[in-house]
């Protein structure tokens, strides 16, 4: 085909084969017709079998596929990233973080904002910590810089807020003292073995 054909060419002039172009119903009768030979033909019961046979099994016997959201929820895989949560001292009950400040600095959205101050014992005390989720992506760096394990994501992924101050405060990611032996701990340094509280010496100090 030289250049101008190409240009010039028309669609219609193709040899296409145009399908079922006159065996479409022309008026109602023709619309009932085609409706009776195709449920005596049995294409409608086809379909309705195999619709009765799923109903069954979901009824009867409990092969049921649909989950009932938000009552019912699908497992959340071990290393999904979703709503931080803030990790305590199981001796002691206190916040983990050292207030290093690693992940405010490692932070890609920069949306971690971190206050602290020189207590009377010389150590770093966190004042303030927020994460505004509504800048964050979820990347996980501020979880594997962490030193102290002291920042994880958890698996609350159901962070909906109609107003922004909603969306970033530290009392929301600290694990409460009553959960505290609820709480879930990740490997890594600084993680502790599972029977962490029969090896644990309850002493008075306060970390």
């Amino acid at each position: 085909m030289k250049i101008e054909d190409l240009k010039n060419r028309n669609i219609g002039q193709q040899n296409y084969i145009t399908v079922q172009e006159d065996n479409y119903p022309k008026t109602n009768a023709d619309v009932f017709k085609q409706v009776v030979k195709r449920s005596l033909k049995g294409e409608l019961f086809t379909g309705l079998k195999i619709t009765f046979k799923i109903m069954k099994d979901a009824l009867f016997k409990g092969q049921m596929h649909t989950v009932q959201y938000p009552a019912e929820k699908l497992p959340i895989g071990p290393r999904y990233r979703a709503v931080h949560k803030l990790l305590a001292l199981l001796e002691s009950g206190e916040n983990r973080c050292i207030g290093c400040g690693l992940c405010e600095k490692i932070c890609i959205s920069n949306c971690i904002r971190m206050d602290t101050k020189i207590d009377e014992n010389s150590r770093k005390e966190v004042l303030e910590y927020t994460i505004n989720m509504g800048r964050c992506i979820f990347c996980g760096y501020c979880a594997e810089v962490c030193p102290e394990l002291a920042i994880v994501h958890g698996s609350e992924y159901e962070n909906a807020s109609e107003q922004r101050a909603q969306f970033g405060l530290k009392e929301d990611f600290l694990t409460p003292l009553d959960k505290l032996h609820l709480q879930k701990e990740y490997e890594g340094f600084g993680s502790v073995s599972p029977d962490a509280d029969e090896k644990i010496k309850k002493t008075p100090l306060q970390y």
